[in-house]
């Protein structure tokens, strides 16, 4: 207990100094700058332990990382209570009218990106004389395809875009992860034959686990956001109320466990009613005012925390040169399968539709990959490809945060037009 508290006032500590040098002299949106930072410093490590290999750096910051385990604080941890924060300051009204367009990105789009992305990668590396397995390749589009709802929740916080466009971009990315973890899981569950055998996909399996994961979540957290509303209307004590909304984020995600369904999907489900019928009908003032501001702190502590991480996990990466050119192969296969996996559906929809003049420009280069792709890559049990597989993930993470993220307040400027806030004009992308 005390070296876990120790760790974690490291890391508070270092949230708070690198905060605090990008406040004062980088001046880049938070997340960027610890993300900069942190990777700063993991690279300067790595110097010094190739330089002094005497005075162990790496080693030591190995073990460190080691002992926070990336995937289970996130995936098991934290991702919980980012997605509660997510989805509770997200409108269900403005998702639901734009209901099919975030269903099919967050569905099919993320299964078109895996293809997209698994295909290409795999044509690509076989070019270049370093084959990998096809179903490798689709493993990671799977991990790679999901758009991260932390780090494209953090860009509508400081970039203006249209309304309509606002809740596309937050109902896919609040979705989209979900559905990509059950995707990983289905793939990662025939490359260890726990689905199929001699080679043979057995289909009704795989359609029965995605149902399971994917509408599992989806009616536990409904029920569990049911219960905590009753209990909520029943008082009028922020306090206990913000307890309440703590223990329906642990107790939904914990169960989604146990019982084998998507606890991210369950999370913002539950997060979505607590966020807006909850907060209408069951809370006064008051309380609406003081959980917001709660959630709100502990998403920005969450966050900092987060990314700052992302900047030291390269000292987790094995950073063979080939490993680095087929990461830079990497990157402009997903940016494409992203854009063909947003255009086709909002072009198929903008038949009966209207969508906001570069809606496909900003949810192509706006859809940026975090935690979550990283967290799933650590997670992959241990084969000839692990080690390849988690340099080309954390090369597209970290390009899309650092390039993409400081660049796609620019590209809205670009494409999307100012008097394009309150409506659609019909076919136009």
């Amino acid at each position: 207990m005390q070296a876990a508290f120790q760790l974690l006032g490291l890391l508070l500590g270092l949230s708070a100094l690198f905060g605090w040098i990008n406040a004062r002299f980088l001046r880049l949106p938070t997340t960027v700058g610890l993300v900069v930072i942190a990777l700063a410093v993991s690279l300067a490590i790595l110097a010094l332990d190739a330089v002094v290999p005497a005075w162990g750096l790496g080693p030591t910051a190995r073990r460190l990382l080691e002992d926070i385990d990336f995937n289970e604080t996130l995936m098991r941890g934290v991702l919980s209570f980012l997605l509660f924060a997510g989805a509770l300051h997200v409108n269900l009204n403005a998702l639901l009218d734009r209901k099919w367009a975030i269903l099919i990105m967050a569905t099919a789009g993320v299964l078109i990106s895996t293809a997209l992305i698994g295909g290409g990668l795999w044509v690509g590396l076989g070019l270049l004389g370093a084959p990998v397995p096809l179903l490798y390749c689709l493993i990671f589009g799977s991990l790679i395809a999901p758009t991260d709802p932390v780090a494209v929740l953090g860009i509508l916080k400081r970039v203006h875009v249209p309304r309509s466009l606002e809740a596309k971009i937050a109902g896919e990315s609040l979705f989209n992860d979900g559905v990509g973890v059950v995707v990983f899981t289905i793939l990662v569950a025939l490359a260890t034959g726990a689905i199929g055998h001699d080679g043979q996909v057995d289909a009704a399996a795989v359609i029965v686990l995605f149902l399971r994961e994917a509408v599992g979540g989806a009616v536990l957290g409904l029920a569990a956001g049911a219960i905590a509303f009753y209990g909520l209307r029943s008082v009028d004590e922020y306090p206990l109320e913000i307890i309440m909304t703590l223990a329906l984020v642990t107790l939904t995600y914990g169960a989604a466990g146990v019982i084998h369904v998507s606890g991210p999907i369950a999370v913002v489900v539950a997060g979505l009613l607590i966020g807006n019928h909850g907060r209408r009908l069951a809370m006064s003032e008051t309380t609406r005012e003081h959980l917001s501001n709660f959630w709100s702190l502990l998403d920005e502590i969450l966050n900092s925390l987060l990314f700052l991480l992302i900047g030291f996990e390269v000292l987790a990466v094995t950073a063979e040169t080939s490993y680095l050119l087929h990461a830079a192969l990497a990157i402009p296969i997903v940016l494409l399968a992203r854009l063909v996996s947003v255009g086709l559906p909002i072009r198929l929809l903008a038949v009966r539709r209207r969508f906001t003049p570069g809606a496909v420009w900003v949810l192509t280069w706006g859809g940026l990959r975090g935690g979550i792709s990283v967290a799933l890559a650590l997670s992959l049990p241990a084969n000839p490809w692990t080690a390849e597989i988690l340099t080309l993930c954390y090369g597209v993470v970290i390009f899309s945060v650092i390039v993409q993220g400081l660049s796609v307040e620019w590209v809205i400027r670009r494409v999307v037009t100012a008097d394009s806030g309150a409506d659609e004009r019909p076919g136009d992308v």
